[in-house]
């Protein structure tokens, strides 16, 4: 029944993939800040949670997307600039 849990990870946390590349690619995000910010402080938080209950699925899960939104934060606060 975990491996549920599991794919459902996948799913999520591939889901900020293009976004991400989309992103680095680009040197800057597009996306809303305020649901950037949300999306990583609800991540992080549930991440800690999750630890904390020492639940492995959603520990990973809300890594990898607090991982994917501060790749975003980053460039929406910090875009490349072009040369």
């Amino acid at each position: 029944m975990e491996w549920i849990g599991y794919v459902g990870i996948a799913a999520f946390a591939l889901a900020w993939v293009p976004q991400c590349r989309e992103t680095m690619l680009a040197g800057r995000c597009e996306v809303n800040l305020s649901f950037l910010l949300l999306a990583a402080l609800g991540s992080f938080s549930l991440m800690t949670y999750a630890f904390l209950r020492h639940d492995a699925v959603f520990s990973i899960l809300n890594a990898l997307t607090t991982g994917g939104a501060l790749v975003n934060v980053y460039y929406k606060l910090f875009p490349r600039l072009r040369s």
